[in-house]
């Protein structure tokens, strides 16, 4: 994973001197490696260089693609077979709520089996129940924080550690390696209102864009933007539901439960593919 606190750095310093446009002599400086390392070391991690990718963070990229991330895109998408094999697209994907006795009462009686994983956005804990992934929560220096974030979630819940298909299948998703995604299901814990939002997230293409007032519109509640920015900020599911693809409607990439700049790197990565 160096490479990726490595671009995680770079990220950082990026956005702390954006108005100063630091050429990429500067910014490899920063992370301390040779121009000629941190070009090679960048573009083999995100598809294309530092330059390239930084215009995919842009505003006015972010515009751009707020513009045409609309509802006909992605049937468009979905209807020309995009959300197969070819191309991974996050739809097939699953959420299946959890009854109200298991809701309120903190997953008693439920079985909860997590694991650690590597990706190339960083180290992450996942969680999963015998229905489906409940929580997959990224982490930096320490796992500890993670675990006991998710026995704080599961009061009541046996938790135990051990790796299942579920948790092979995330490894398969974050490579873009599954042939079926929809062997992925989610079982998650929160309001029918969290779970709408939730499932509308999963309609946002790979590479797409929107805005927390585009998520509002597309729940059928407009006036809902607040609420709607707050059951985004309470994903469980980190990178599996995207909410990493809802910006702020001027172009800003806004706040992430994960970090900014791990939100900046996963946006970026997924506009390179989806330009290739």
């Amino acid at each position: 994973m160096q490479d990726y606190d490595r671009i995680a750095d770079a990220l950082t310093y990026i956005k702390d001197n954006m108005q100063q446009q630091p050429s990429l002599e500067e910014v490899a400086v920063a992370v301390h490696i040779s121009p000629f390392h941190f070009q090679r070391m960048f573009t083999d991690w995100a598809g294309v260089g530092p330059k390239k990718f930084l215009h995919y963070l842009s505003v006015e990229y972010a515009k751009e693609v707020l513009k045409t991330s609309g509802t006909s895109v992605y049937d468009a998408a979905y209807e020309t077979g995009l959300s197969g094999t070819g191309r991974l697209h996050d739809l097939f994907v699953k959420i299946e709520g959890m009854t109200p006795g298991e809701y309120k009462n903190g997953g008693k009686n439920l079985i909860i089996k997590y694991s650690y994983g590597e990706s190339a956005f960083g180290n992450y804990l996942v969680a999963s129940t015998e229905v489906g992934i409940c929580n997959l929560f990224f982490y930096n220096e320490s796992s500890k924080e993670s675990l006991e974030e998710l026995k704080q979630l599961w009061v009541n819940a046996t938790i135990v550690e051990e790796e299942t298909g579920y948790h092979q299948l995330i490894k398969q998703f974050f490579g873009h390696k599954i042939d079926d995604a929809a062997q992925i299901k989610l079982h998650l814990k929160g309001t029918p209102f969290q779970l709408k939002v939730w499932e509308a997230l999963l309609k946002i293409p790979e590479g797409g864009l929107k805005s927390y007032s585009n998520i509002a519109e597309d729940i059928q509640n407009p006036t809902a933007q607040r609420a709607v920015g707050s059951a985004i900020g309470s994903n469980p599911v980190g990178f599996i539901i995207p909410c990493h693809r809802v910006i702020k409607s001027v172009g800003g990439i806004g706040e992430y439960r994960w970090g900014t700049e791990r939100k900046m790197a996963i946006i970026g990565w997924e506009a390179a593919r989806r330009e290739s």
